[in-house]
């Protein structure tokens, strides 16, 4: 297995080598250069099987002998017994054909340590491995950055800054951050906006003599593992609800595209996905994309549901290198484009992803009315990401016959303000968390410029 960049222009690495690289030297990100798949009697025989297990099953041929099965087992079965939940992702049964897949039972409360649980454990191998230090530079909108602390807080070899927005995440996502003292994490609250840091560490990458030869590493979901990982409990999911015997839908709130673009490569692997709808909201370049082909940037909207407040969803790249039948001279130049003025995807891509894909864009205070509403018909409180899907799967299923899972991305508690808002008095924490507003918080804020955030960076790697 090798894997390519999206643009084309950058050498095929390994995975281990595109674990420790994370964005492609021409600017690209990487994809496998071919997808595994997955037949009918692969998948039938995972009917039953612990999460762990299909994960090891799901992932090993993009690992492809790179870590020997029997640790690549152990770093699997590690990673998903930090979960809450013995099914890792249980689903959970909202209507006669619509489920919640809860991906909240992790550290974080976030659908992202299904990935960086594994992700962290993984760097940690290969570069004990080849006895490096790396750093870690990430942009986080509200969820990854905790996630990712929590997944490499103990990894000897690594020393990670996460950049977020300053003010512009909720209270429970920095805290989850910034309460993580350890001597090796350093949180960096950007005087901008999300596309400004993830812009600052974009740019970090494609130049990283500022770094003076160490290592820089992505975990946000320009990393390939992080997609692979997010793949799984596509798989898992589906399985439980009877594939490969019969074809299920997902509904996915969506920011950067990396999570729908999981599911995505889990159809290519042959799981019989009937369709895929996009939940956004007021930021809906993925909505407007699909539906009017309005490919375009807009003024980024501050909403109820933050870690959807996103102007570019950096891995849509990855889906229209697919669209674009892999031409990533095409790509390339599409991206060139949308920089600096309003675009259009050619027609045929466009028709190819709405062969598999649709999309609903949900207002404020169509969240607010969700989340209400939700509640009153299953007695279940949705976080405001989570009930984007909600309502997008009843507006846009293909079909009523096909059972449709809506992504549960975040716990409500991390979105308490929004669920007051409500009308609701609030959620608590679970029990681990309970003292999380009352604790020690460590964190620098500094000016959205990119010579700033890199001597930072410089000055207290260790």
């Amino acid at each position: 297995m090798r894997y390519i960049s999206t643009r084309g222009q950058a050498p095929a690495l390994s995975f281990e080598e595109v674990v420790l690289t994370g964005m492609a030297s021409d600017g690209g990100l990487y994809v496998p250069e071919e997808i595994p798949m997955l037949s009918h009697d692969d998948l039938a025989a995972m009917a039953g099987l612990s999460y762990a297990e299909i994960a090891f099953r799901v992932m090993k041929p993009y690992v492809n002998g790179e870590i020997d099965d029997a640790t690549f087992r152990g770093i699997v079965e590690e990673a998903y017994a930090t979960f809450s939940h013995d099914a890792v992702v249980p689903l959970n049964q909202l209507d006669a054909n619509h489920f919640l897949l809860e991906l909240f039972h992790g550290p974080t409360l976030a659908f992202k340590d299904v990935a960086l649980q594994l992700l962290g454990r993984i760097l940690d191998h290969f570069l004990q491995k080849r006895g490096e230090r790396a750093v870690i530079m990430g942009a986080t909108s509200g969820d990854t950055g905790s996630a990712a602390i929590e997944g490499c807080r103990h990894c000897d070899n690594l020393d990670i800054f996460i950049l977020h927005p300053h003010q512009r995440v909720s209270e429970v996502q920095r805290r989850q951050m910034t309460t993580v003292l350890a001597d090796n994490v350093f949180n960096v609250a950007i005087e901008g906006n999300f596309d400004d840091a993830q812009a600052m560490v974009k740019a970090s990458f494609a130049d990283q003599g500022f770094l003076d030869g160490t290592r820089l590493v992505a975990v946000n979901s320009i990393n390939w593992a992080r997609i692979m990982a997010q793949i799984v409990y596509y798989v898992a999911s589906a399985v439980a609800l009877g594939a490969p015997h019969r074809a299920v839908s997902f509904c996915v709130p969506s920011a950067n595209f990396g999570n729908v673009f999981a599911g995505y490569m889990a159809k290519r692997m042959g799981l019989p996905v009937k369709q895929f709808i996009i939940a956004t909201n007021a930021n809906d370049i993925l909505h407007r994309t699909l539906a009017d082909n309005d490919f375009s940037k807009q003024e980024l909207v501050a909403t109820l549901a933050p870690s959807m407040d996103i102007v570019v969803s950096s891995n849509f790249e990855r889906l229209l290198f697919e669209a674009y039948e892999r031409d990533g001279a095409a790509v390339k130049a599409l991206l060139e484009r949308f920089q600096s003025e309003p675009s259009a995807l050619a027609e045929a891509p466009l028709a190819r992803l709405r062969e598999s894909f649709a999309s609903h864009s949900v207002s404020d205070a169509t969240i607010l009315e969700v989340i209400r509403e939700a509640h009153h018909r299953t007695q279940e409180i949705l976080d405001p990401h989570t009930a984007t899907g909600y309502r997008a799967a009843e507006q846009a299923r293909a079909d009523a016959a096909t059972p449709v899972i809506t992504l549960a991305t975040a716990h409500p508690a991390k979105f308490a303000e929004a669920v007051v808002k409500a009308g609701f008095p609030g959620v608590l924490l679970p029990p681990h968390m309970d003292d999380l507003l009352e604790r020690e918080e460590r964190y620098s804020v500094l000016p959205a410029e990119l010579s700033a955030v890199q001597r930072f960076v410089v000055e207290n790697r260790r």
